[in-house]
């Protein structure tokens, strides 16, 4: 991956910044008992397994702990990102 993602705690949450400005995040969804993937810049991300919701700015990937993580679509998710940073 790019050599200018680096880990970060901010908001007493695990952020992955690219050149100092947040790019994504891990976190757990209450509601639905999921961790996920939240995009800062998710909501110039076209992906059918984003979510927004009643976000104005993220989406999230929703992952199931009972299942392997789904690497090829993290992986199209995290390069698109950096491409918006």
């Amino acid at each position: 991956m790019d050599k200018r993602i680096e880990e970060a705690w901010k908001y007493s949450m695990p952020f992955f910044t690219i050149d100092g400005q947040m790019c994504c995040y891990l976190w757990y969804d209450k509601k639905r008992k999921q961790p996920y993937i939240g995009f800062v810049d998710g909501k110039l991300m076209d992906h059918p397994d984003l979510l927004q919701e009643k976000r104005s700015r993220m989406k999230i990937l929703l992952l199931d702990p009972t299942k392997d993580l789904p690497m090829r679509t993290i992986d199209a998710l995290l390069k698109r990102a950096v491409e918006l940073r």
